[in-house]
């Protein structure tokens, strides 16, 4: 028989120092997303720096489809609520554009100025406001930190209106952080602030879906083994309590690459988000 304990918290929550070229990103996707943005807004597609609240980041970018969109992609960025901004990651809507959607990515405040709970409340203003600008279904999907935040809109202390939530058709959480505890053992947490109390109000494991949610928790197979962990613990734990959800690890994929795939209309992963 064997036994599995965590000895090394920093390494087992540490992405880019366990991939080759692993330092490339976050900066890899700079030129990328501003081309995406250039483009759009030539186009006449892009909607830059909307105003979702009265805090400095609460901005959100929002992409069109050149036809009536099929409905509202909200894409909410990681960097464990400590960093980056909606401007490294406009190119990943690109498959959801082609299939027809429309695509808000919010900014948000991070951590020490806010609290993650914090954040959440924010997220849920940014959702909001996309929602009042596109019709029709609404789709959330998240990366890493940005993975909790969207699971976190569709438990029963969801900061989002009642208006808002009967619109939302699936959920779609990229290598999230669905149980903050381990984050208390982390030295990022002299900045993330989390206490017992946090981690069980923000925690997605730890909290109850709500009714008729449809969830999809998506990792890539070469990530770190927490990750992994994670993505099927909130899938497991949501079934027992009523949810329909699925849990997919993408062959190969780290926890960058594994974000690819949102680019492509064709690809699985833009599929699966996008799917009725």
């Amino acid at each position: 028989m064997s036994y599995f304990k965590v000895t090394d918290w920093e390494a087992a929550y540490t992405n880019g120092a366990y991939i080759v070229d692993g330092d490339q990103w976050p900066a890899a996707w700079v030129e990328p997303a501003k081309s995406f943005r250039d483009r759009s807004t030539a186009a006449g597609c892009a909607k830059l720096d909307l105003v979702y609240g009265p805090a400095e980041r609460n901005r959100f970018d929002l992409f069109l489809p050149e036809s009536q969109p099929k409905g509202l992609v909200v894409f909410v960025h990681g960097g464990y609520w400590l960093q980056l901004d909606k401007s490294y990651w406009s190119h990943l809507a690109a498959g959801s554009i082609a299939a027809g959607y429309a695509v808000a990515i919010p900014s948000y405040t991070l951590c020490p100025d806010n609290s993650i709970g914090g954040i959440g409340k924010e997220i849920a203003a940014a959702i909001t406001a996309a929602a009042d600008l596109v019709e029709g279904p609404i789709v959330l999907t998240g990366h890493s930190a940005g993975g909790q935040l969207v699971a976190r809109m569709m438990t029963t202390t969801s900061p989002l209106g009642e208006t808002v939530l009967k619109r939302i058709r699936h959920v779609l959480a990229i290598s999230g952080v669905h149980d903050l505890r381990p984050l208390m053992r982390r030295k990022m947490n002299r900045e993330l602030r989390i206490d017992d109390a946090e981690a069980r109000a923000e925690s997605p494991a730890l909290l109850e879906p709500i009714d008729g949610i449809r969830l999809t928790c998506w990792v890539g197979g070469a990530e770190r083994a927490e990750f992994i962990r994670l993505n099927a613990l909130l899938a497991n734990i949501w079934i027992g309590l009523g949810a329909s959800t699925a849990a997919v690890i993408e062959p190969d994929k780290h926890h960058y690459s594994v974000l690819a795939g949102l680019m492509d209309a064709a690809h699985p992963l833009t599929r699966t988000l996008l799917a009725e």
